[in-house]
């Protein structure tokens, strides 16, 4: 008859699992990695049927160009500070967000601002809700001509477009999140003793209806990189200009290569702005 001792029996316990969150994070990552060499794989043979890099760059091509648009070197005029060369790659990312962001904070606080007006007071959207709806299907792209009258080429009339496309995504966002405000919240407020409009909007209205905000501006963060490429159709500097003129010299490694900037520089804001957002929206958990 055996007897069973202590150490036997840490020997028996079975090992435990790591949690569940842990294991689906790393099913996550290694599905990742297996889906994007796979993508780069068949890029590859794609590359290597057709034959012409010209046509379709292979991604060692675009790996090289991008090197060389990182070691180029390039000089940039900033405000305030004067001439500064750095390399090219990062010259033609800057360029593209002295127009970027301007236009996005511009257009987010005036869409914001009206959305907010007329979705709280019925003069405001009686006044306005006849120009909105006239104005709001011309899509951005459309002012171009104007932009170009009115303030020229360059960051400033890429700047004009930005904040168009901008001021419809979170206008419309805002207008939706004040009108969604429950009635039992200003009726609370009210009986509290806030009367006033401005005290009611700051207190009740702003930060009931700010999911809808803070989406309205993480939307406009992705889609005006978008058009910022188009903006720079017209001659202003930056990637999406590069992308044009980087295709018409057939050297569409190059545009590829700015296209990508783009994309990182898109998950990296939008990867910011969720963490941001996730902050701000704590007291829903």
């Amino acid at each position: 008859m055996s007897i069973e001792t202590a150490a036997d029996t840490e020997t028996a316990t079975p090992t435990e699992r790591p949690p569940l969150a842990e294991r689906i994070d790393r099913r996550r990552i290694v599905l990742g990695v297996v889906g994007t060499l796979v993508f780069l794989a068949v890029w590859q043979v794609g590359a290597m049927a057709v034959g012409r890099t010209y046509l379709l760059p292979s991604p060692l091509a675009v790996a090289v160009a991008f090197g060389g648009e990182l070691v180029k070197t390039e000089t940039l005029s900033l405000p305030l500070v004067g001439d500064v060369t750095g390399s090219k790659l990062l010259v033609k990312l800057l360029q593209s967000l002295m127009h970027y962001l301007p236009g996005l904070l511009v257009g987010t606080v005036l869409g914001i601002a009206l959305g907010i007006s007329m979705g709280w007071s019925e003069t405001v959207e009686d006044l306005f809700t006849p120009i909105t709806r006239v104005l709001r299907p011309i899509p951005p792209l459309a002012w171009i001509a104007f932009a170009i009258v009115w303030i020229g080429i360059g960051h400033g009339g890429a700047t004009f477009i930005v904040a168009i496309g901008a001021f419809w995504i979170n206008f419309y966002n805002a207008y939706s999140g004040v009108e969604g405000v429950p009635q039992d919240l200003t009726e609370v407020a009210a009986s509290l003793g806030v009367h006033d409009d401005w005290t009611m909007i700051r207190k009740v209205v702003i930060p009931s209806a700010t999911p809808e905000l803070m989406t309205g501006i993480r939307t406009s963060i992705g889609q005006c990189w978008m058009i910022v490429v188009a903006a720079e159709l017209f001659g202003a500097p930056g990637v999406g200009y590069q992308i044009i003129n980087a295709s018409q010299n057939l050297d569409t490694e190059v545009s590829v290569v700015y296209m990508l900037v783009i994309s990182l520089v898109f998950l990296a804001s939008d990867t910011l702005f969720r963490r941001v957002e996730r902050r701000v929206l704590a007291w829903r958990n």
